[in-house]
């Protein structure tokens, strides 16, 4: 068997598309916008059943990362991944605030009005969905971001449908992070910021817009209660540390080359027992997973899964 080493970049994108050509012509391919609603949201999702399968065989309910979408290449390739090794899959978009937002990545001048919350309701409620669309069995799987608010919602709103999760380069915090990495990313202090839409917060007033760097967005506006939402230090943002407050099964997929995600590594190391809960590392992956680090995750999922 050839080790991933050996191939270049280029190889390894042209493999991978061939190997999907193939997929694609061998099998009939069935993919279905589909929507939900929360409160005054309108949300969107990709639906994917593997040939021979429909809704009751169980569901891959996929989160995407920061700002980003569901037709973002890694997600794209999980889901093509998925139904070729016969599962389904639901890749959500986040609404991010945006009632029926596109699958593309969030338009920085857009005032943010979203929480870090808000994808725990949302994962919620596109369990249900899948409840109610005859789906007895789910699984959900989050990337970066995805991977921390999906640890969130398996959590706190956890559900007898939900199997187990799978967590693709999850992310993690620790106190002082968000002020750190603020003042490196714009040279500017955070905790007055903080302060402010803390007390715009308490006072009821936490739709207030404030001007600021905001996440991945220069010279923005953000709402108080997202700022609030976003940069408050709260324990929970730690994937690693959230797992023991789950019951069901999780594998947690590490990149050997991620340089996106800090300490994951050795915080799953203690996190991972080898038996509730998982830890696989990819060699090489990048925190995107890209080409036939993309295969290997959908490997381990299905390995992982088990689902006849």
């Amino acid at each position: 068997m050839f080790s991933k080493q050996r191939y270049s970049g280029l190889q390894r994108s042209v493999i991978s598309a061939f190997m999907l050509l193939l997929v694609l012509l061998s099998a009939p391919v069935y993919a279905e916008e589909v929507i939900t609603k929360l409160n005054d949201l309108t949300l969107r999702g990709n639906l994917e059943l593997a040939a021979g399968k429909t809704m009751k065989d169980g569901v891959v309910l996929i989160t995407h990362g920061t700002l980003a979408h569901n037709s973002m290449e890694l997600i794209k390739s999980l889901q093509s991944g998925l139904q070729a090794k016969g599962y389904n899959s639901l890749a959500i978009n986040l609404g991010l605030g945006l009632d029926k937002r596109a699958s593309s990545m969030y338009d920085c001048p857009t005032p943010h009005v979203h929480k870090h919350t808000d994808a725990v309701s949302e994962i919620a409620a596109w369990t249900k969905w899948l409840k109610d669309k005859g789906a007895t069995r789910i699984a959900l799987m989050g990337h970066s971001r995805g991977g921390n608010q999906t640890a969130w919602a398996l959590a706190e709103k956890d559900d007898a449908a939900i199997t187990s999760a799978i967590l693709i380069a999850p992310q993690t915090w620790e106190a002082g992070y968000h002020l750190k990495d603020y003042k490196d990313k714009y040279k500017a202090d955070l905790a007055p910021l903080l302060a402010k839409a803390e007390k715009l917060v308490a006072e009821g007033k936490g739709d207030t817009l404030i001007d600021m760097d905001f996440i991945y967005c220069e010279k923005t506006r953000a709402a108080a209660k997202s700022v609030v939402s976003y940069y408050k230090e709260d324990p929970r943002m730690d994937t690693p540390t959230l797992l023991a407050q789950t019951k069901k099964p999780l594998l947690v997929i590490i990149g050997s080359a991620d340089t996106t995600v800090k300490g994951l590594p050795e915080k799953m190391a203690k996190a991972a027992d080898g038996k509730r809960i998982k830890a696989h590392t990819v060699e090489g992956a990048d925190h995107f997973f890209m080409d036939l680090y993309t295969d290997e995750v959908v490997e381990e999922t299905a390995k992982f899964l088990s689902w006849k």
